[in-house]
C-alpha cells in the first residue's frame, strides 16, 4: 500500500489529490478485517456482492466466514456511454434469501446510493435482516453497518490501477501520471 499525490491530468483547476495505493495482499488483509468485525456481532447467513468492484470483497469475505455468497448488478452506468445520476438494478434478485440473515457488500460507500438502492431491492426477497458493509466509507458519506477503514482519499484498488484498452493492458487514465505497485 502507498499514498502519493499528483496533479490531476485531464483538469488543471483540480489540486493535487492523495491517493491510497493497495496492492492484492493488503487488500486481502482488509477484507480480514472486515469479515472480522461482521462476525463479531452478526452471524450472516448468506453474503450478496455489488457486482462489479463489490464481489470482489464480498465473494472474499463469504469465502472466510464459510457461507453462500451471491451477486446482484447495480450501477450508474447504461453500456458503457451514459452515465445516470442514480445507480439502477441491472440483474436478478439473489434466489433463496427468505429468513436469512444477508450481509450487502460493496468496495467503497460515498453517497450510499447504491447499498440503499441494494438494501431495497433485497427486501423484496423476505430475508429476516439485512446488514451493509464496505471497505472503505468517506467520513462525511453514508454510515455502512460495517468498514475497514474510513478515508478522504481517492482508493487505488489493486483491480483498477491498468485496465484493457482493446489491445493492451494501460495505465488506468483515472490514475495516469501516479506511481504503480506494479
Amino acid at each position: 500500500m502507498s499514498g502519493f499525490s499528483f496533479d490531476s491530468p485531464s483538469d488543471p483547476r483540480v489540486r493535487a489529490h492523495e491517493f491510497l495505493e493497495l496492492d492484492w495482499e493488503m487488500f486481502g488483509e482488509l477484507c480480514r478485517a472486515l469479515a472480522m468485525r461482521v462476525s463479531r456481532d452478526f452471524e450472516p447467513e448468506v453474503v450478496v456482492g455489488i457486482a462489479r468492484a463489490g464481489v470482489i470483497p464480498a465473494a472474499i469475505i463469504a469465502s472466510l466466514l464459510r457461507i453462500p455468497f451471491h451477486a446482484i448488478t447495480i450501477s450508474r452506468r447504461d453500456g458503457e456511454a451514459q452515465v445516470r445520476d442514480r445507480p439502477e438494478i441491472f440483474s436478478q434478485l439473489p434466489q433463496g434469501l427468505e429468513g436469512k440473515r444477508v450481509l450487502l457488500v460493496d468496495e467503497i460507500a460515498t453517497s450510499g446510493a447504491t447499498l440503499r438502492i441494494g438494501v431495497a431491492a433485497l427486501r423484496q426477497t423476505y430475508p429476516a435482516e439485512i446488514r451493509t458493509a464496505v471497505t472503505f466509507a468517506r467520513p462525511q458519506g453514508y454510515r455502512p453497518d460495517y468498514m475497514a477503514m474510513e478515508t478522504d482519499t481517492t482508493v487505488v484498488f489493486p483491480w483498477d490501477v491498468k485496465v484493457f484498452d482493446g489491445e493492451s493492458w494501460v495505465v488506468n487514465p483515472r490514475y495516469r501520471g501516479a506511481p504503480s505497485n506494479d
